[in-house]
């Protein structure tokens, strides 16, 4: 082979080479859970979803915005209402819009700066702002008011900004070792004494139930008396009015005595007689 030829041939192999590699890097990919941000010869042009797509060689590159939830994290010192000193550390679950993140890389370009720029200073400020409006104690007794004084004043400062705010942690409070061993005297002393008064309110409640079994019980038997002494009271008045009408009865008609005893008589002749001399007499009874 020629000196011509092979420089023919080296020539040949390493325009494919580069044909290749312009082609290649023609292709390129956005994996789910991200946008692309298209930019030409430095310029932010378009936004681009997941999948497969093609750009200019050379002239076009790009830039990878995750538009999962993301986790930002910042340890800082702050103090209590009572000039108490905290180190806390507060985290902030946050979201970028996916139709805003073109707008977002524009005006801070990228994540990264976005969050050193804007979000944590931010959440540095909402979160000594809530601090400070409570004492040692309260932060370690309701921690949830102060997430949620947190939450509030950080959304409030973050509302114009192309990013959503899924939930605000605060992840550990140090204070003083004194201080944290007096807050928990306090608590299992308040604990104790929350034991004996719900220990009490149920003896009380305990006698409440008795004394309202016991007056149902008298009621009971209150109402059972009354109805007993009633009963007695009717019968009596029946029997006295039945004694009555048959007195009344035997006067309007003497002849009814006579009709009883014949009612009642079974036959026989009467075994005694009292003659005109007022002599009684046995009378024999036929066998």
């Amino acid at each position: 082979m020629t000196t011509k030829q092979i420089v023919k041939w080296g020539a040949t192999s390493l325009g494919v080479i580069i044909g290749l590699c312009l082609l290649w890097a023609t292709f390129y990919t956005v994996d789910e859970g991200h946008v692309g941000i298209v930019k030409r010869f430095g310029e932010a042009k378009e936004q681009v979803p997941p999948g497969l797509h093609l750009k200019m060689p050379i002239a076009d590159s790009v830039e990878i915005i995750e538009v999962r939830t993301r986790k930002s994290t910042e340890r800082l010192p702050a103090a209590t209402s009572e000039q108490m000193p905290v180190d806390a550390v507060v985290s902030v679950n946050w979201t970028v819009n996916k139709a805003s993140a073109f707008d977002l890389f524009v005006d801070y370009g990228g994540l990264d700066q976005f969050e050193d720029r804007i979000l944590d200073t931010r959440m540095k400020s909402a979160t000594k702002s809530a601090i400070s409006k409570f004492t040692a104690e309260e932060l370690i007794i309701n921690r949830a008011k102060v997430i949620h004084d947190i939450a509030v004043a950080l959304n409030t400062t973050m509302s114009n900004f192309p990013v959503t705010l899924d939930s605000v942690q605060i992840d550990n409070i140090g204070l003083p070792k004194k201080y944290l061993a007096s807050i928990e005297t306090k608590q299992t002393e308040k604990n104790l004494a929350d034991a004996e008064k719900h220990k009490l309110d149920r003896f009380e409640t305990t006698a409440q139930q008795t004394v309202k079994t016991a007056e149902a019980e008298a009621k009971a038997t209150r109402e059972r008396g009354d109805a007993d002494a009633y009963a007695l009271k009717v019968k009596g008045e029946a029997e006295a009015a039945a004694i009555e009408a048959k007195a009344q009865a035997l006067r309007d008609n003497p002849l009814i005595v006579q009709l009883t005893l014949a009612q009642k008589w079974d036959g026989a002749q009467p075994r005694m007689i009292t003659g005109d001399s007022g002599l009684i007499l046995q009378m024999p009874q036929p066998e």
